[in-house]
């Protein structure tokens, strides 16, 4: 029993993470416009069109144990309860696990993201991921490398809470409305496409907030502010459409991602089933 939990726990990292290296490397280019979208010195100034591979080192070093992280958390937690599919408790269950998957894969994700995120709007073309990690040290210290944790934690959090249990719930429906017949990996990417444009688009206000703080000079006030003064100084610097910057490539991002992403977890964790 030991064994088949370590085995089972060892394809939950290997289908996470296979699943966040392939949706990274595939959209990188469009994560990249959304960022320069939402940083305050202007899509043209953060580089526009231009290097929009600029980044891409960091995200290889962490999207695996990002995801994996995610997954061994999801799954291992899930894992624990056996409710009937659709019940109440069942919902009650996910929620937790997303949740607590988000939390736990920010303490990778959250470095990441900052070096990623400063390579993406950096005008220098020398500028590689690792120098920009040594910056980062050198400037703030540890510190430096998980600001806007909290606020990457409410987003992914939120979002976690919005797209797992949707995409749950969209599996379970249509495969209540089949008679129960199981749910294939191509119906599990679709479903998942759509859970995760609604939560990509619920959640951009958060992600717009926390790219600015990320973006931020170590000395500015935007760094210091809490979550929900990060949304009014957002909103208070242009209103709604301030809210909702990036918005379409965000969602695009996240939809085509989610297809991606869920498909292949799903096939992945399939695969180990059968072969096990």
């Amino acid at each position: 029993l030991l064994l088949n939990r370590v085995m089972s726990l060892f394809f939950n990292f290997l289908a996470g993470g296979l699943a966040g290296l392939v949706v990274d490397l595939v959209l990188f280019p469009l994560d990249t416009l959304k960022t320069r979208l939402q940083s305050e010195q202007g899509f043209a100034k953060a580089g526009g069109f231009s290097g929009i591979y600029r980044g891409l080192g960091s995200v290889l070093a962490g999207s695996i144990p990002s995801a994996a992280v995610f997954f061994i958390t999801y799954e291992g937690f899930k894992a624990q309860f056996y409710p009937i599919p659709g019940s109440p408790q069942e919902a009650i269950i996910q929620v937790v696990a997303s949740v607590l998957g988000a939390v736990a894969a920010c303490v990778v994700r959250v470095p990441v993201e900052v070096v990623k995120q400063r390579s993406q709007v950096t005008l220098d073309a020398s500028q590689t991921s690792y120098s920009v990690l040594q910056d980062t040290l050198r400037k703030e210290g540890l510190p430096g490398l998980y600001r806007g944790f909290r606020i990457t934690a409410v987003r992914d959090s939120a979002f976690s809470l919005t797209e797992f249990p949707l995409w749950e719930h969209f599996k379970y429906m249509y495969s209540a409305a089949g008679g129960g017949a199981p749910v294939t990996p191509g119906v599990s990417a679709s479903l998942g496409a759509v859970a995760g444009a609604i939560a990509g688009f619920c959640t951009t206000p958060i992600d717009v907030a926390k790219t600015q703080m990320m973006l931020a000079e170590s000395d500015s006030l935007t760094t210091r502010l809490g979550f929900f003064q990060s949304l009014l100084r957002v909103y208070h610097s242009g209103g709604l459409p301030a809210l909702f910057k990036g918005a379409l490539p965000r969602v695009g991002w996240i939809s085509i991602g989610g297809f991606i992403f869920l498909g292949v977890y799903d096939l992945a964790l399939d695969y180990s089933k059968n072969n096990m």
